[in-house]
C-alpha cells in the first residue's frame, strides 16, 4: 500500500472546503475581472475615446499578461512551491485593480490591463496544483472542475454589478470604479488563503519528507513514515527535465489540452469582453441595464451549463464531457454565420445554446492538465496549456472588433466555428479517460510498443 493513499480520505476541520473556496477564488477573480472590462468599455470609450487598435489593446493587454504571468511563473511554481506564490500573486492584482482608479489614458489601461493579467496567469498553476494533489480521487474531478464555475460565476457577478452601477448612476461615468471593485475580492480571496499549507505531493518530490510528513499529520490527523514512498512522489527517482512536456507522450498531451483550452477560451473571452458591441453588430442594443441583463443570463448560462458536467464527469468520465459538446458548440456559431441577420430570438438563442453547452469543456480546460502531468511538471503543464489558450484568446480579442468591423459580425462567428471544429478532432483522437484514477495512475507514462523491425 502506498502511505499517500491518506490523501484519499476525509480531511480534518473541513479543510477540503476551505482548500476549494480558497482555490476558487482565483478563477473568480479572474472572470469578474476579465468581464467587467466589458462593462467598462462603453465607460472608456466615451470618456477617453480610444481608437480601434487602442481599444483592442485594451481587451487583450490582460490575455498577453496572463500568457506571460501562467508560463514563466508555472515553472516557478514547480521549483519554489505552491505556498510561497499563493498570496503574492494576489497582492500585485490588488494594486493593479486599485489603480485603475486613477487612468486618464488609454496606454495606461493597457499597462495594468497586462500587469493584472499576469498575476491572474500566475495564479492558475498556483491554485489548481495545489487543489489537485489535495483532492482525493473520487472527488477531483467535480473539485478541480468547480474552478471553471467559480470563473463563470465571477463573470455574472461582473456584469450584475455592471448593471446595478449603470442603473443607479444612469450612466457609464463609473467605469474606474467598477474596475477597481476587483481589488476588493482580491483582499478578501487573500483572507480566505491564509493558513492553506505546501502540498505534501510537492514537498515529497523535493526530498522535504519530513515536512510532507507534518502536513498530513496536520490535515488529515495521521502519522506516516514516507521515506519510502514508492512511485510518482518518491524523492530518490530521476527527476523529468522540463524538456519532457514538449515531447512525447507528455506533448501530446499538451498539444491536446492546448488545443481544448484553446478553443473554448478564446470565443469565450471575446464574447465577454466585446459581448455589447457583438450583440450591437446583430442590431441588438447592448448599452444600459437592459442590455446587461441581456448579457448576464448568457453569462450565467455558462454556470448552468457547468453544474450538470461536474456531476457527469465523475459518472461518464472526461473524455465524453470533452468531446460530445465541442462537436455540439460549432453548431450555434455556425448558425450565426450562416443567418447572421435572424430574428432577435434566433441571435439570442444561438448565444444562449453556445454558453450552456460550453459548461462541459470548461471544466476539463481545468481538469485534464492537473492529471495528466506528474507533481514536478504539473503547474508547468497547466501554465503552458494557459499560457497558449491565452496567447490565441488575445489574439483573437485583438482582432474581433477590426474582423466585425471590416468582415461582419457574422463572418467573425465563422472564425469561432472553425476553432472550435478543429479542437473537437484533437480531442476526439487524442482525449484520455482518467476517471477513479489516483494522479499517480494518470500522470505516469504509459508503454508504447516498440517499432517492428523489417
Amino acid at each position: 500500500m502506498n502511505p499517500l493513499d491518506v490523501l484519499d480520505r476525509p480531511t480534518n476541520r473541513g479543510f477540503l472546503t476551505k482548500l476549494l473556496i480558497a482555490c476558487c477564488g482565483g478563477p473568480f477573480l479572474d472572470g469578474y475581472v476579465m468581464s467587467i472590462i466589458g462593462v467598462a468599455l462603453i465607460g472608456v470609450g466615451e470618456d477617453m475615446n480610444p481608437s480601434t487598435t487602442e481599444s483592442g489593446l485594451i481587451g487583450a493587454a490582460s490575455l498577453i499578461g496572463i500568457f506571460f504571468g501562467a508560463t514563466v511563473f508555472g515553472v516557478i511554481t514547480d521549483r519554489v512551491g505552491r505556498e510561497k506564490m499563493y498570496a503574492l500573486d494576489l497582492l500585485v492584482l490588488v494594486a493593479g485593480c486599485a489603480l485603475s482608479v486613477f487612468v486618464t489614458a488609454p496606454w495606461q489601461l493597457i499597462v495594468l490591463r497586462f500587469v493584472i493579467g499576469a498575476a491572474i496567469g500566475a495564479d492558475y498553476p498556483i491554485a489548481t496544483s495545489l487543489l489537485t494533489e489535495f483532492t482525493p480521487s473520487k472527488k477531483r474531478g467535480a473539485m478541480v472542475g468547480m474552478s471553471a464555475v467559480a470563473w463563470s460565476a465571477g463573470a455574472v457577478a461582473a456584469y450584475v454589478v455592471g448593471a446595478v452601477v449603470v442603473a443607479v448612476s444612469g450612466g457609464n461615468q463609473n467605469w474606474r470604479w467598477l474596475l477597481a471593485s476587483s481589488a476588493v475580492l482580491g483582499v478578501i480571496v487573500i483572507l480566505i488563503r491564509r493558513g492553506i499549507p505546501e502540498s505534501p505531493r510537492w514537498l515529497m518530490n523535493n526530498g522535504r519528507v519530513a515536512d510532507a510528513e507534518a502536513v498530513v499529520e496536520r490535515i488529515y490527523g495521521v502519522k506516516l513514515d514516507l521515506s519510502q514512498v514508492p512511485g510518482d512522489d518518491v524523492q530518490t527517482k530521476p527527476k523529468v527535465s522540463l524538456s519532457a512536456i514538449l515531447k512525447g507522450q507528455y506533448g501530446r498531451r499538451l498539444i491536446m489540452c492546448s488545443a481544448l483550452y484553446l478553443a473554448v477560451v478564446t470565443p469565450l473571452y471575446a464574447l465577454l469582453t466585446f459581448l455589447p458591441s457583438i450583440l450591437q453588430g446583430f442590431k441588438i442594443s447592448g448599452e444600459g441595464p437592459m442590455g446587461l441583463m441581456v448579457e448576464t443570463v448568457i453569462i450565467g448560462l455558462i454556470v448552468a451549463g457547468s453544474i450538470p458536467a461536474l456531476y457527469l464527469v465523475e459518472r461518464l468520465g472526461r473524455r465524453p464531457i470533452a468531446v460530445v459538446p465541442l462537436g455540439l458548440m460549432v453548431l450555434p456559431l455556425a448558425g450565426l454565420w450562416l443567418w447572421a441577420g435572424g430574428p432577435l430570438w434566433f441571435i439570442v438563442g444561438c448565444f444562449c445554446a453556445y454558453a450552456f453547452i460550453s459548461g462541459g469543456p470548461s471544466i476539463l480546460v481545468w481538469i485534464y492538465p492537473n492529471e495528466l502531468f506528474p507533481t514536478e511538471l504539473r503547474a508547468t503543464a497547466v501554465g503552458f496549456a494557459t499560457g497558449i489558450s491565452r496567447f490565441g484568446a488575445a489574439t483573437g480579442t485583438y482582432l474581433l472588433p477590426i474582423s466585425m468591423s471590416s468582415l461582419g459580425t457574422g463572418t467573425t462567428m465563422l472564425f469561432g466555428a472553425i476553432l472550435t471544429a478543429a479542437a473537437f478532432v484533437v480531442c476526439l483522437f487524442m482525449a484520455p479517460e482518467t476517471k477513479g484514477k489516483t494522479l499517480e495512475e494518470v500522470s505516469g507514462l504509459t508503454p508504447e510498443p516498440a517499432p517492428v523491425r523489417g
